[in-house]
């Protein structure tokens, strides 16, 4: 079936050089792209490729699906498209070229995990970053970048966010550099551009000296503005290339049908053209625990049934909540029945940093070692989650908790060297009965039976500290995520007969796996923060925020979770109309949004009152 293109879109197609094309979610943008890629590869010299850059791996995996299914383009053309993040591309560049910043020639990625630990120790000393002063925020910043400037350079251990500021400055330090990297890609991609921080400008411009730049942006989608994205960039690209510029604005081909846009472009601006839209459904819950996860699950369960009823297999389905902690939640209670409701099969995005730090503690023991060195690194790896667990916010009690283990360790060492045993109140003493009870188990040779019986041990054992460690990776299922850790964890006891590198391939696999573009589709039913949609699509979306604790007398006492933050129309500004558009959107037939009846998101109140008065 030939695809039907806008104007719009054919407009892009028969233009030259440096663009600009413009539209919102669904409107055809990255189709236009993949073609336009297409047309240009035609153009191409040997060992050149045209280059597709995207922030999310989740829209990277998209248009490589795209790509594959997309009839007109040929064999030769899809293989010469190359699609990869930002932070992917400049991670290669920083492999090959990063030892002219005067780091060491062999580098790795410091993962966020490990770079919360890195940095706690300042982190732990701040405020929670919403409540800090700007003076405040840019000392903060300005301390952790010193920090880990020091950790490449000493360690060669290199964080995210080191990646664009230090391509930045190798590219515009030498013409040569940048006539390399756009000889190979002569034209160059640039998906969600609006959100470029000032540090990914400089590589854009740097690269545009000499390749074609497409520009692809949606400019009332700008979501990670605390990220440094300026609400300029547009202008500053066209400025600096006078690129034609193109508006697909008005195009719908994701929820078309629907007035699903319509909706979000409404929300966006803050008055509601209409009473009722089609494709979007509201709903309300009573404002308790039980009351709201019995309405969201049983609205999950009929969407689910109308999915699978249409008979498509790869049917997809996401619930999008607005923290963190209520995505935790919800994925908990989806985990078990709920009265009569089923339990609910699901993936649940939640965050990782806890998690990863405590695979590397699993990890540590699957690697057996010997003697004091290897109960010196388990011992640390445990400090390490408890700095880092809370990601980039680390707190006192976990930096207190992680200093309280080491010094209980030191002084384990110390009293054994003079023949004395440490006191029994000790909290190393459990910790160490734990781990010598973990070296002592037998191991099959099977990485996800192994994996089970170490973390159950640690969850079940003496020590509350690791069974925390061990209740927190149960959440995780990290042999999971992939045939290629499991693997390489087989490998490594079939040629040496136990797990000697398992440290270093559980590091390695989440490494490997931020920097992946195989991303599986979206299938199924997905949990996750309204943050973690971007880039991505499915044929339902469920929305669902949190609900006001109250007084006897009814007066609000916290109201946690909400779209808006405490649901008050203060805070009701454009970052939260933004975020709620950008996860309305998502959705490519109906969008449901369930809100507490006492206390109705003030995003959607004249909308609500408006259907309940029709």
């Amino acid at each position: 079936m030939p695809l039907e293109l806008s104007q719009g879109q054919k407009d892009v197609l028969a233009a030259d050089g440096d663009l600009l094309v413009k539209g919102g979610p669904g409107s055809g943008k990255t189709t236009v792209s993949i073609l336009k890629a297409a047309q240009l590869t035609k153009g191409l010299r040997p060992t050149q490729r045209i280059l597709f850059l995207s922030f999310a791996r989740a829209t990277v995996a998209r248009v490589m699906e795209a790509i594959v299914e997309e009839e007109t383009l040929t064999v030769d053309e899809r293989g010469l498209i190359a699609v990869d993040t930002y932070h992917s591309f400049f991670w290669s560049m920083l492999k090959t070229h990063g030892y002219l910043t005067g780091w060491p020639r062999k580098l790795t990625v410091l993962t966020p995990p490990s770079e919360a630990a890195a940095v706690s120790h300042i982190t732990s000393q701040y405020k929670a970053i919403s409540r800090l002063t700007e003076a405040e925020r840019v000392e903060r910043k300005g301390r952790i970048n010193e920090q880990l400037q020091r950790v490449a350079r000493e360690q060669g251990q290199v964080c995210f966010d080191l990646f664009a500021p230090t391509v930045a400055g190798l590219l515009e330090s030498s013409a040569k550099l940048r006539r390399l990297v756009t000889g190979k890609y002569p034209v160059i991609i640039l998906d969600e551009f609006q959100d470029t921080n000032a540090d990914q400008w400089r590589v854009v411009k740097a690269l545009g000296e000499f390749s074609t730049l497409i520009a692809l942006a949606d400019p009332e989608q700008r979501i990670f503005d605390f990220i440094g994205a300026d609400p300029k960039r547009l202008d500053h690209f066209v400025e600096t290339f006078a690129p034609k510029q193109f508006d697909l604005a008005g195009d719908n081909h994701r929820s078309k049908g629907t007035e699903i846009a319509l909706f979000g472009n409404d929300i966006l601006r803050g008055k509601f053209s209409k009473g009722a839209y089609v494709g979007v459904v509201f709903d309300t819950f009573a404002s308790a625990e039980m009351p709201s996860i019995i309405k969201l699950k049983g609205t999950v369960l009929a969407a689910r049934g109308r999915l699978v009823a249409e008979g498509n297999q790869g049917w997809s389905m996401a619930v999008l909540v607005p923290t963190k902690r209520l995505t935790r939640l919800v994925s908990d209670h989806f985990r078990v029945s709920t009265g009569q409701l089923p339990a609910i099969f699901h993936d649940a995005a939640i965050d990782m940093d806890a998690a990863i730090l405590g695979a590397e503690v699993i990890a540590s023991l699957l690697q057996r070692g010997g003697g004091e060195a290897h109960r010196t690194e388990f011992i640390g790896l445990v400090s390490d989650y408890f700095r880092g667990k809370n990601g980039d916010e680390a707190t006192a009690s976990g930096i207190n908790e992680a200093a309280a283990i080491a010094k209980s360790y030191s002084t384990l060492i110390e009293r054994a060297a003079e023949g004395k045993p440490v006191p029994k109140n000790s909290i190393i003493v459990p910790m160490i009965t734990v781990y010598n009870e973990c070296q002592g188990l037998p191991l099959t040779g099977d990485p996800d039976a192994d994996w089970t019986a170490v973390r159950q041990l640690m969850e079940q054992g003496a020590c509350k500290r690791l069974a925390e460690i061990g209740a927190e990776t149960r959440n995780v299922r990290l042999l999971g995520r992939g045939t290629q850790l499991r693997q390489s964890l087989s490998q490594d006891w079939r040629n040496l007969g136990g797990y000697r590198n398992a440290l270093a391939i559980v590091r390695g696999a989440f490494v490997q796996e931020h920097f992946s573009n195989r991303s599986k589709p979206e299938r199924g039913i997905s949990v996750m923060n309204m943050h973690k949609a971007k880039g991505k699509q499915f044929d339902e979306v469920i929305i669902f925020e949190g609900f006001p604790r109250r007084k006897h007398n009814g007066e609000i006492v916290s109201n946690p979770n909400r779209i808006v933050r405490g649901n008050s129309r203060e805070n009701a500004g454009s970052d939260a109309r933004q975020n709620f558009r950008v996860s309305v959107t998502r959705a490519k037939k109906r969008t449901t949004i369930l809100t507490p009846k006492d206390d109705v998101c003030v995003l959607l109140l004249s909308d609500i009152e408006s259907e309940q008065g029709a």
